[in-house]
């Protein structure tokens, strides 16, 4: 199994909760890390700290992204995701990719390998019909393109060879920089959800926002922690709420906790 991450220096300890919890139910496991700043030091701790695991650590130039615009929320690793199959080695045909404000509590190998269907990506959205329809007015797209979250991502490597082109996103994002809110998913939304597979979030990329809203709008199905634990495997600590932070509000950070201890 390929799990990719893009991260700087900053992240190195939520990477490997993230790893943690990973390993505890799927075993060799290839990680490949996209960064600009990691040092010898880092990669040695996270080799050190996961001996039965096997790092790729890919350097990308700073460089190679001017111009695409960032905040302090939304650093230069946030691209980074979007060149994967230029990134990484031309002999992997998939990998997931995930934020590393992720806590994994069931294996991953049933999305893993799920069929592509000739899509590009494998994803979750996190808004419903009527922000799908707002942000496809803001970013000129056909009202049923659906809003992709980039937080969890399976990467058709193969197909994405193929079919991405860096200037498109480059010419994207130049001609729509005014209008870009969360940058990169409105860049992959634009020009790539309608080439990619929709998954249930509840399962695989739940946060605590979005529990809310399914149980506001679903009150006679709602989901709780016990149906969190049977049916979930991707927490993800998405937003400005964060366990790790001490300000969260809500149940999921259980298994945040559940990992610190």
């Amino acid at each position: 199994m390929n799990i990719l991450f893009s991260i700087n220096a900053k992240f190195i300890d939520l990477t490997k909760t993230c790893i943690r919890s990973i390993i505890r139910f799927d075993k060799n496991i290839d990680f490949y890390i996209l960064h600009h700043d990691l040092n010898q030091k880092h990669m040695y701790d996270l080799r050190r700290s996961f001996l039965e695991c096997t790092f790729h650590f890919i350097e990308v130039k700073e460089e190679e992204f001017k111009g695409f615009p960032i905040s302090s929320r939304y650093p230069l690793e946030i691209y980074y995701r979007l060149f994967a199959s230029d990134l990484l080695p031309k002999t992997l045909d998939r990998i997931l990719y995930l934020d590393v404000d992720i806590v994994v509590i069931q294996s991953l190998r049933e999305l893993y390998n799920m069929d592509f269907e000739s899509n590009l990506y494998i994803a979750s959205s996190h808004v419903n019909e009527r922000m799908t329809h707002l942000n496809a007015k803001r970013l000129g797209l056909k009202e049923d393109v659906p809003y992709i979250n980039t937080g969890v991502l399976l990467m058709n490597l193969e197909l994405l060879r193929k079919q991405l082109n860096k200037q498109d996103i480059l010419n994207y994002v130049n001609a729509h920089k005014k209008n870009l809110v969360l940058f990169d998913q409105d860049v992959l939304t634009a020009l790539y959800g309608d080439k990619t597979k929709l998954v249930d979030s509840r399962k695989y990329n739940l946060s605590e926002r979005m529990m809310n809203f399914y149980n506001l709008r679903n009150p006679r199905s709602r989901i709780d922690l016990d149906w969190v634990k049977k049916n979930s495997v991707i927490i993800h600590y998405c937003g400005r709420m964060k366990p790790w932070n001490g300000k969260y509000i809500g149940c999921l950070d259980c298994f945040y906790r559940e990992l610190e201890k």
